[in-house]
């Protein structure tokens, strides 16, 4: 019987994705702990509801900033020491502000600038951390690989991390901070483990700035059907994701009327879930294709919308937010495993930045019409917006999937040089997160 180690972490993923696994969730454990300390701190500062909201904005708001130009560092610098050097930054800017707070000089202005600053630094952290797991493992193991960093950022950003930062907060507004500080600087630590990684060559690449790099990868992009069309149905899907999800609080408390404690349940049953979504993943990925399991997922999600549109009871909304839960995680880590599997090793980098730009911005605009929608017409009206937007884009993109599922991998510098099996259900599947 296997040892719960080789359960977690196989042997044949090797060392150094131990090592970056261990960071990834202790990383994780820091964020999901902000998670819930970050919010309650600017409310205790301020009873502004736009002051509390550009907290939240201050997650995406760097993205849309700076991610292009991470993607470009990622891919010409050493990307274990840039992940090393942004979370290190990380560290510094909270413990600045636990600072402030053991002192009693914070404001709400501090704390924005400070979640701002330390958003920056995790969109330099994050891209160039997407592109470590191809270089370490083989592009058949890349599924199980992202299955288990999936779990991480369930377990510990999701499950453990909001209670234990909102029970520290409740101790001192400066707690969860401090052992957030702690959490990344021991990520730096245990990712410092993991053999020097190489910087990829760029023989397509011409001298110049940043911004030619940037104009390289989206040229790259343009030209490979596959991954293009993944990136824009992660995009859409986005839209139409964040449009019901923007009013969700809304929705749960006065549509289903499940008060403040039955809106904090319907998100933790996503998270239970995704447990098992990221669980069955090992046993869906050997026995069916990634091709109808992208199929699935995607289908899953528009009836999700509309369930949700039809549904006004609790238990139902409970079972709807557990089956989220299963697919959307399963999604994540096959759009993810088909997107670095697709990608040359050079460019990982620039098309992950490209693939979070589209999503932030797509959370921008379907909160946006979200909101809109549900002002004028009701806190169903997004669903239904949902549902439709979501079909339609489906019904596009349906035969574009098999596409995508039958498109040979790109081995760029720096790969590891296996192909992945076929996509044939028993294979391990070939053809995002997110």
């Amino acid at each position: 019987m296997p040892s719960l180690g080789e359960i977690i972490a196989p042997r044949r993923l090797g060392t150094d994705f131990r090592w970056l696994l261990a960071s990834s969730w202790t990383s994780n454990l820091g964020d999901g702990i902000a998670l819930a300390a970050a919010p309650l701190l600017i409310a205790s500062l301020t009873s502004s509801p736009f002051l509390v909201a550009a907290g939240a904005m201050m997650q995406f708001l760097p993205w849309l900033l700076f991610g292009l130009l991470a993607g470009a560092v990622a891919d010409h610098h050493d990307r274990r020491r840039l992940v090393m050097l942004a979370n290190g930054v990380r560290a510094v800017v909270v413990l600045a502000l636990v600072g402030f707070l053991v002192t009693g000089q914070a404001t709400v202005w501090l704390v924005l600038a400070t979640a701002f600053l330390y958003g920056t630094a995790e969109v330099f952290a994050d891209s160039a951390g997407s592109t470590l797991l191809p270089m370490l493992v083989k592009p058949a193991d890349l599924g199980i690989g992202n299955a288990r960093m999936q779990a991480g950022y369930l377990v510990a950003n999701q499950l453990a991390g909001p209670p234990l930062g909102a029970f520290l907060f409740a101790l001192g507004s400066f707690w969860p901070f401090l052992l957030q500080v702690i959490c990344v600087s021991l990520a730096v630590l245990l990712i410092s483990r993991i053999a020097r990684t190489p910087v990829p060559e760029h023989p397509g690449d011409a001298p110049g700035t940043k911004v030619h790099a940037i104009r390289e990868g989206l040229r790259w992009l343009r030209h490979n059907a596959p991954v293009r069309t993944l990136v824009i149905i992660i995009l859409v899907f986005n839209v139409t994701w964040a449009a019901p999800w923007g009013v969700l609080v809304l929705y749960a408390t006065e549509h289903l009327g499940m008060g403040a404690v039955g809106y904090g349940a319907l998100t933790t049953a996503s998270a239970l879930g995704g447990l098992v979504g990221i669980a069955s993943f090992g046993w869906l990925e050997k026995h069916v294709s990634f091709s109808t399991l992208m199929r699935v997922c995607l289908s899953l999600e528009v009836l999700m919308h509309l369930s949700f549109a039809l549904t006004t009871s609790p238990p139902v909304a409970f079972v709807i937010m557990f089956g989220f839960g299963v697919y959307a995680f399963v999604w994540g880590t096959i759009s993810t495993t088909v997107r670095q599997r697709l990608v040359p090793m050079e460019l990982q980098g620039r098309i992950a930045s490209v693939n979070m730009v589209g999503v932030f911005g797509g959370l921008v605009i379907g909160q946006f019409i979200g909101g809109i929608l549900a002002q004028l017409f009701g806190l169903t009206a997004p669903w239904w917006f949902a549902f439709a937007g979501s079909a339609i884009t489906l019904l596009l993109v349906w035969r574009s999937i098999s596409h995508i599922a039958a498109a040979k991998p790109v081995i760029g510098e720096g790969s590891t040089g296996d192909v992945p099996p076929s996509d044939e259900p028993g294979a391990g599947g070939m053809p995002l997160p997110d």
